[in-house]
């Protein structure tokens, strides 16, 4: 059967483990417990980026309300370290306006496939309000947890989760600003990449085995395509490996189910 005549399942139906339908007892316990998961290893290491992006601001001449401000209305490192190279250089508002969009077209692969995993009632329009709290960490920590948290409970844990990121981004973001200088430069930028690869380890505990297969690749092709035009190695290395874990996954994995995912 085609992919195209398979019925469609929608994604929070998906029944869970006998053993793990009953973690919360209600939606207050799940937001206390998104606050729990956040407040160990990932929050300190988005407040340790954060840190590093603070320093970068102040270095570059940026003042502190300009940089605190990125952490609190974009919340996205990447695309503040664009917005910061790019007023640097002197780009155009429209320049970095697109850029700065660029960068953040994985929020959308990301949205789509956390909330629909949400209850059918959160699914409202209360979500825009939380999509501001998708970052690569609350992300990638909330598909882990999804797989063992009831649907009802699952947008509690989500906001916990990702408040508590939000929050912590803007006073790492004001100290990193003023310890600069206190800092070698090098430490200054890993702190800054400290939260992707926390991202990046954390995302190959997902269940499904395509996601450590895309790394895997992605480890072994980046380095020949940062040889053959290190300006795109990044981009190409994400869409090849990408699309051939994808691929195997459509036309090998899920033809041997309980073999190897």
């Amino acid at each position: 059967m085609s992919s195209a005549n398979q019925p469609y399942i929608d994604p929070s139906e998906i029944a869970l483990k006998g053993s793990v339908v009953e973690r919360f007892k209600n939606r207050r316990d799940a937001f206390w417990a998104g606050i729990r998961d956040a407040a160990g290893a990932p929050a300190m290491v988005l407040f340790a980026g954060m840190v590093g992006f603070g320093a970068m601001g102040k270095t570059n001449g940026m003042d502190a309300w300009f940089t605190g401000a990125t952490s609190f209305f974009m919340f996205a490192l990447p695309g503040q370290v664009v917005l910061l190279e790019m007023a640097i250089t002197g780009s155009s508002v429209i320049a970095i306006a697109l850029a700065v969009t660029l960068t953040s077209t994985r929020f959308i692969t990301m949205t789509v496939t956390l909330f629909p995993q949400l209850h059918e009632k959160d699914r409202n329009r209360s979500l825009y309000a939380s999509v501001h709290l998708l970052a690569m960490t609350a992300w990638a920590i909330s598909m882990r947890e999804f797989q063992t948290i009831e649907a009802k409970h699952r947008s509690s844990y989500f906001m916990g989760l990702g408040l508590l990121c939000w929050l912590i981004s803007v006073p790492g973001t004001i100290l990193g600003y003023f310890l600069a200088g206190m800092v070698p430069p090098a430490i200054t930028l890993g702190l800054v990449f400290i939260n992707p690869l926390f991202f990046l380890l954390t995302f190959t505990e997902v269940e499904p085995w395509v996601n450590r297969i895309a790394i895997g690749l992605g480890f072994i092709l980046g380095p020949f395509f940062f040889i053959w035009d290190r300006d795109t190695s990044l981009l190409t290395t994400g869409l090849v490996a990408g699309t051939a874990a994808y691929l195997f996954d459509r036309k090998v994995l899920r033809k041997k189910a309980g073999v190897i995912g």
